[in-house]
């Protein structure tokens, strides 16, 4: 009898896994201290395999960082459900973006932390995902300022520093949230509307921006909060109160 042939696995679904292993190695040890032998092995693949379809650790890694930053956008895109009002899309932007990095926190580690220290090229593949980001969210904000000043002509401009701001501190709390147990991608993103959206002063004042209901949410976000408990739908998403 011949010998058994086995199946040979796609080009694009091995190299994904190296691509899984390559994050993971990345993410949680660092571009400089990870190794390839280390990713051929977590991966079950040779290392000479990992060169041949990625070439150099350098490509690796930007591989992992294209990969990343996609999954990144996207989800934050998808989560921002068009069909609410500013405040409301960018709850459910700010609800996808930190459940996407609790959830990929290797990933977000390549991207927030790797990437942006270990040379100009690999900054410069995240500096683009993270100007697309705050242009998306300067429009969300832009739609809401131009509504509250009944100005349909107010400039961008205007928005464009509190988009950047709402980014950095985003990418600050994801951080924070990832090294904190317990902390919820709900709670995180509440806070950031409450601090951002709602502002000191009507925080201090005792008004704060409370979440929607849970059953309101879009699939794939996580539970729980610190407003989220006994919220009525009447109240979703409305600045009220502290009691």
């Amino acid at each position: 009898m011949g010998a058994v042939k086995t199946k040979r696995m796609p080009r694009a679904v091995r190299e994904q896994q190296m691509l899984d292993a390559a994050v993971r190695t990345f993410g949680q040890r660092g571009y400089m201290a990870a190794s390839m032998d280390e990713i051929a092995e977590l991966a079950g693949v040779s290392k000479p395999l990992v060169y041949l379809y990625l070439n150099s650790k350098e490509d690796l890694f930007t591989a992992c960082i294209r990969r990343e930053a996609k999954a990144l956008t996207e989800a934050v895109r998808a989560g921002a459900r068009p069909d609410l009002p500013a405040d409301r899309q960018l709850w459910s932007g700010l609800t996808a973006f930190f459940t996407h990095t609790a959830r990929n926190p290797d990933g977000w580690a390549v991207l927030h932390l790797q990437a942006r220290t270990h040379g100009e090229v690999f900054a410069a593949e995240v500096a683009e995902v993270r100007t697309e980001i705050v242009a998306f969210v300067t429009q969300l904000i832009l739609a809401a300022a131009r509504e509250a000043h009944r100005d349909p002509d107010l400039r961008e401009r205007e928005v464009a520093g509190l988009a950047e701001a709402l980014v950095g501190a985003a990418e600050s709390l994801a951080d924070w949230a990832n090294t904190t147990p317990g902390v919820t991608a709900r709670q995180s993103a509440a806070t950031l509307m409450n601090f951002a959206w709602v502002g000191l002063g009507d925080l201090m004042a005792g008004r704060h921006w409370t979440p929607p209901d849970e059953s309101d949410e879009p699939a794939g976000t996580d539970g729980g909060g610190p407003h989220g408990a006994g919220v009525t739908a009447a109240q979703a998403g409305r600045t009220s109160p502290v009691r």
